[in-house]
């Protein structure tokens, strides 16, 4: 519904008067959007028992990936005109970007292994170890926006605020159930 809504804004002449930054920015909150619904569903699960939510993950997070690549897509053909070179330069030059583009890629692997069959595969354990990863893509995503944003930081922070909330909420229920765990793997991450 989202993309459609897009297209229908596109077709009606409706995208304002810079229609590239439009259809940056809207595809990039629904980024953002998929993946706090996507983290969200686990505290659901916990809180309120809903259990059928569990069924919707994968699929929510697959469409996140899918508006990581229209987000990407809209950049590199409607701001840089698929010219390469320039996208290097601008993804080395400019933080937000880097940041954006290094999201992109730590989706490929998430979307790539989400089929039963890549779990099997990989085994439900490493599986799991690599699907963590939407967690530092959910920080870097707010981080992208945050950086992205020049004066008016709400709704970045409220992302920000949100996805805080939903990892608190796994560290607080890690802590809850392994007392000492959480110290323990803050101690691991300090070099």
């Amino acid at each position: 519904m989202p993309l459609a809504f897009l297209v229908y804004r596109a077709l009606n002449n409706d995208l304002g008067a810079n229609p590239i930054e439009t259809i940056n920015r809207y595809t990039g909150d629904w980024v953002l959007r998929f993946l706090l619904v996507t983290l969200a569903v686990t505290p659901l699960r916990r809180l309120f028992g809903w259990n059928a939510l569990l069924r919707y993950r994968r699929m929510l997070g697959l469409f996140a990936f899918f508006y990581a690549c229209l987000h990407f897509l809209s950049y590199a053909w409607l701001d840089q005109y698929f010219v390469l070179a320039d996208i290097i330069k601008d993804v080395a030059k400019r933080p937000y970007i880097t940041v954006g583009f290094a999201c992109l890629l730590m989706l490929i692997p998430l979307a790539a292994t989400s089929t039963n069959a890549m779990i099997r595969r990989l085994g439900a354990r490493r599986w799991q170890a690599l699907h963590r990863l939407v967690y530092l893509v959910g920080v870097g995503g707010v981080v992208h926006y945050l950086w992205l944003v020049k004066s008016d930081l709400r709704e970045p922070l409220i992302y920000g605020a949100i996805l805080a909330a939903l990892l608190g909420f796994r560290l607080w229920r890690r802590a809850w159930r392994e007392p000492g765990a959480v110290a323990v793997a803050a101690r691991q991450a300090l070099p």
